[in-house]
């Protein structure tokens, strides 16, 4: 919607900010993790070094590059990559169908984790590799506009950045909120929302996103690496 002009702004994939033109960063908010986000693993059956197919969760582009560009720079090996929706409901099992491996991302990765013992997987989580590979933390997403809307909403940074500390404030109450529907519990999003992500864009995140579009652009992941705009 954002790419074709119909929202003002948009919490988009990092990636998307190479791929969509004229877009602002909305400054000081993201979606981030400084080591180990636990929402976005590869799952394998097989040792590292034997994978040849891996399986994408297609809901996350971002993801999709971050899990090349490991492939690449830390495992050293080119797998063939295939895209699936994962299927809770089957233990995931859609996801190593003629695949060694599957990238699974967000509440059901999370929920993967939980059961990976049980299900003979190892898992590793792709910001914690990410910070291994480059000593860096990972974007995941951050808020873009254009600078039309900008113009029309000169307060609108301020306000996405006010929003962000009322929703950090208010953690319990989300957590009350989704647990039941997220079947997980109250320890472990409380866990997840405090350690695992972070919703900043401090130097050390956007030097991390920096290093990402760059590899992206050295693999051909992105045409061309643009230099980050703020609002």
């Amino acid at each position: 919607m954002l790419e074709g002009g119909l929202c003002d702004a948009a919490l988009i994939p990092v990636i998307e900010y190479q791929r969509i033109p004229d877009l602002l960063v909305i400054p000081q908010v993201s979606v981030a993790s400084k080591r180990r986000v636990r929402s976005v693993l590869l799952a394998t059956r097989t040792p590292l070094e034997e994978i040849r197919t891996v399986t994408l969760d297609s809901s996350s582009r971002t993801s999709h590059a971050l899990l090349k560009i490991l492939f690449t720079h830390k495992y050293k090996s080119s797998p063939v990559f295939s895209e699936r929706t994962p299927d809770a409901s089957v233990a995931f099992e859609n996801m190593f169908e003629g695949s060694d491996a599957a990238l699974i991302i967000g509440d059901p990765a999370m929920r993967l984790a939980a059961s990976a013992e049980k299900l003979s997987l190892t898992t590793y989580d792709l910001a914690d590799e990410w910070r291994e590979l480059t000593g860096l933390p990972f974007v995941f997403a951050v808020w873009a506009t254009r600078q039309e809307t900008v113009d029309a909403f000169p307060n609108m940074a301020r306000e996405f950045q006010q929003a962000k500390v009322e929703g950090l404030a208010r953690i319990e109450e989300i957590i009350t909120h989704y647990s039941e529907t997220l079947q997980l519990p109250r320890a472990e999003l409380l866990s997840y929302l405090i350690e695992s992500v972070n919703f900043d864009l401090d130097k050390e995140n956007i030097a991390g996103m920096q290093r990402f579009f760059e590899l992206a652009r050295e693999g051909g992941l992105i045409e061309e690496n643009r230099k980050l705009v703020f609002v």
